[in-house]
């Protein structure tokens, strides 16, 4: 469901603002630095997580401000908020229509998934990156992708810390291994469900200005993980970290055509690959949801020629909500019905 209205208090360069986007195309123009890519965070942190920046929620309060800082959306008939308080920086709190909620939850009420420029490396960069990447493709699926992540995250963490003692609790220790074993599972079989739908959605997409892409699941297989941990707790201790799991898989990704890993494809090849994966989800979720994600595209028209410019905006068009960022208006030129914006430092103002 689109985004009908967007109201930020203290966050990142914002003391207060207010955006009412219609539910196409939502362009935000303004000079670098002017706030741009922090209207999107925001839109980010509607979801589970810590948004397309991934910064520490302390870091998200404005400079000068009260130390908190606060998100409410309007998504229909639906009011949902989000935000810190100052006496707690670091514990994140939602509300949905005046209630208290779970941070998890904010993926039952909608699905974003985004582009930013830092992604561009996504092909070469670390297998965490990717895996990240990989984590949102999936909770936009299934919502219960959070939940099983956050327990599974915890248990190993209560485990690493176990294993850095002199002493273990074997019972405790074990208790934590089935708990691992139990959402380290349920968070690779969803994660094999998304790559294999995604993996179809991709080969059935149509041959046009955006490279299609093959993908796939490496590193852990998803076996046994409880008797692998019992036998790896000498070396995990050792290592300070626990060295198999589900936490180590990796999204291969492979230029359809070519047959070459994307991380051997040109820039522009990484560009485009990168694009139809996103597009592709964003059918997928479509189909699975009932409804269009909402989109979120950080500077992308700037580094596409005006071919796959134009391309993109065309198969954006009907797509639902899209959110897109440039430099200047005439980057967004080709696009028709659309809530246009001009963003200056600290003010949104309708073009």
């Amino acid at each position: 469901m689109p985004v009908s209205r967007l109201t930020l208090t203290d966050f990142r360069s914002y003391a207060s603002a207010t955006i009412e986007p219609g539910p196409g195309f939502v362009l935000l123009f303004g000079e670098n630095g002017a706030g741009k890519t922090n209207l999107l965070e925001a839109v980010s942190m509607l979801t589970p997580g810590r948004g397309l920046r991934g910064a520490a929620l302390s870091e998200i309060a404005r400079q000068g401000g009260s130390s908190g800082w606060a998100i409410a959306a309007k998504l229909g008939d639906t009011d949902i908020g989000t935000g810190t308080q100052p006496d707690a920086p670091e514990r994140r709190q939602v509300r949905v229509n005046g209630a208290g909620a779970s941070v998890n939850s904010l993926s039952e009420w909608l699905s974003v998934l985004w582009l930013t420029p830092a992604m561009d490396r996504l092909f070469t960069g670390s297998a965490g990156e990717r895996r990240r990447f990989l984590d949102r493709l999936v909770l936009a699926l299934e919502a219960s992708h959070a939940h099983q992540s956050s327990r599974y995250e915890a248990a190993m963490r209560a485990r690493n810390k176990l294993l850095s003692e002199e002493s273990w609790d074997e019972d405790w220790l074990s208790s934590l291994e089935l708990a691992m074993a139990e959402h380290g599972a349920a968070i690779a079989e969803a994660r094999a469900r998304a790559v294999a739908a995604l993996d179809a959605q991709l080969a059935g997409a149509p041959e046009d200005d955006f490279a299609r892409a093959q993908i796939g699941l490496e590193g852990w297989s998803g076996d046994h993980l409880t008797a692998t941990l019992r036998n790896n707790r000498s070396r995990d201790a050792a290592a300070g970290r626990t060295t198999e799991g589900p936490h180590r898989q990796d999204l291969a990704v492979r230029h359809r055509a070519k047959r070459m890993p994307a991380a051997q494809s040109s820039t522009g090849e990484q560009k485009a690959l990168l694009l139809g994966l996103v597009l592709a989800h964003a059918d997928l979720v479509a189909d699975r949801r009932g409804e269009p994600p909402i989109l979120l595209l950080d500077e992308v028209a700037a580094h596409l020629d005006p071919k796959r410019r134009a391309a993109l905006f065309a198969r954006l068009e009907g797509r639902g909500q899209v959110w897109m960022t440039a430099t200047e208006a005439a980057l967004f030129e080709g696009i028709g019905a659309a809530s246009r914006f001009h963003v200056q430092p600290g003010q949104i103002a309708a073009a």
